[in-house]
């Protein structure tokens, strides 16, 4: 579809001239002599732009500026001028049109202003776009639940949004809580601020600090230049520090100057600089324990834990499986090439009666992979993993020893299975082994310690 220009100018050459070089190269161009004229114009049918004159009788460029921002006329407005001055230019701008020209101008320069101003406005239609799509996925009807401990956690996050508390949020891999950090943020009121995550266990120690509180240069041998850590790039906004429980002792004290402060120093920096920053944390460690055991501070331990949210594991929520199956039959079905499709009876029994070690994430990642190794409109059990058309393996894996209903026992028993296997595939290769089981090198390390498995 073309888009449509309104040119208004007194003269009438210019105005001829102008109209068809824009219909030429692919506009289409109506003309006007004067401001009045325009104002009925652009009242009865729509501008993507408009390129104006400012010294014409009737109604200048300036008057017809301001009566169309009155009016609520939409369109791109362009001025132009032989007489102009950068006051006359700047007047224009605080008037709102978009750019200012002087005459006489090349036919090229009218085309690159209005090719600056398609992307402009391009990149405003995309922006408005996203944060649709943003508010969508993060907005508490797109998370899915029927399970009542869920649902109190959906009032919690109501409650938290729009204050800066620090909120630490737990659970095991794969229970989205990064998925509850960015709902928080998104339905808060710091939602047009910046979310800035991090995975505390996935940044190298000596990189880690430079990382949250940037560098200047010269600090350290590669410090070729400034940097603005992440705390400074999340000012005004969320910084959401995964694998909290991962951090370093020496980083620890640091962290928690700054959670009282408000304030950071850059490595190698003289001064401080002020920061308004949101923390949540997360992690799929027991932070008591650890503090017990000397390996977390106590101190912010309680600064990041001013109010916790413990997510279930999938096990506990079966119920919420079918409804999680037809989200993400939605979500990845179009992409997919099988919009509309859904899960047979047999196969959605299958997948109730699974354990789901990997919680929601390996849920979402089985259904992504029965859309794309299944055929026609129903996902039968034929497409779903060898585990689970086995009758449910993974509850085998990890369920009851000798009539012990411990879940704290069964998930050893799950990690300990989980991490012989990774060792096994990578020939014992632990940094490998770490990657597969999407933790830290640490972390293997300090669960092969505890487990008793060195």
């Amino acid at each position: 579809m073309k888009q449509r220009v309104l040119v208004i100018d007194d003269e009438e050459n210019l105005r001829h001239m102008l109209g068809a070089m824009l219909r030429k190269n692919g506009y289409h161009a109506d003309e006007a002599a004067d401001g009045e004229q325009a104002l009925a114009m652009a009242g009865e049918h729509p501008y993507d732009f408009i390129i104006c004159d400012i010294r014409m009788p009737v109604l200048d460029g300036l008057g017809f500026l301001r009566r169309a921002q009155e009016a609520g006329i939409g369109g791109t407005i362009i001025m132009m001028s032989a007489y102009g001055t950068i006051d006359t230019a700047l007047q224009c701008m605080k008037e709102g049109a978009y750019d200012y020209v002087s005459k006489p101008f090349k036919n090229d320069e009218i085309l690159l202003v209005l090719k600056k101003a398609e992307e402009r406005e391009r990149l405003k239609t995309e922006n408005c776009r996203l944060r649709a799509e943003v508010a969508r996925e993060y907005s508490f009807g797109a998370i899915v639940s029927r399970n009542p401990r869920m649902r109190e956690i959906f009032e919690l996050i109501r409650k938290v949004c729009d204050v800066k508390t620090s909120v630490l949020v737990l659970g095991e891999s794969g229970t989205g809580k990064e998925l509850v950090a960015r709902a928080i943020h998104h339905n808060g009121s710091r939602r047009d601020a910046p979310f800035v995550a991090v995975n505390c266990g996935a940044i190298p120690e000596h990189l880690l600090e430079s990382e949250l509180f940037g560098h200047v240069r010269g600090a350290f041998t590669d410090a070729a230049s400034d940097r603005t850590g992440l705390f400074e790039e999340a000012h005004g906004g969320t910084l959401f520090l995964d694998e909290i429980g991962e951090m370093p002792p020496s980083l620890q004290v640091k962290l928690l100057r700054v959670l009282q402060e408000g304030e950071v120093r850059r490595v190698g920096a003289e001064r401080l600089s002020k920061v308004d920053v949101r923390v949540i944390s997360a992690t799929s460690r027991d932070l008591e324990r650890e503090v017990a055991e000397g390996h977390f501070r106590e101190d912010l331990f309680f600064r990041l834990n001013v109010v916790s949210i413990t997510l279930p594991p999938l096990r506990e929520r079966l119920e919420d499986v079918p409804l999680l199956a037809g989200h993400f039959l939605n979500k990845h079905g179009t992409s997919l090439g099988r919009p509309g499709a859904r899960v047979s009876p047999e196969a959605l029994r299958l997948l109730s009666a699974y354990a789901w070690p990997g919680n929601v994430r390996e849920l979402e990642n089985c259904i992504e992979r029965a859309l794309i190794l299944g055929d026609g409109d129903v996902v039968g059990p034929g497409a779903l993993p060898d585990g689970l058309r086995g009758g449910g393996a993974g509850w085998a894996m990890v369920g009851p020893d000798n009539d012990n209903l411990s879940i704290k026992k069964a998930e050893e028993r799950l990690e300990r299975e989980f991490i012989r296997r990774a060792l096994e595939k990578t020939g014992g290769n632990r940094t490998h082994a770490a990657r597969i089981l999407e933790i830290s090198h640490r972390a293997l390390l300090y669960k092969l310690k505890e487990y008793d498995m060195e």
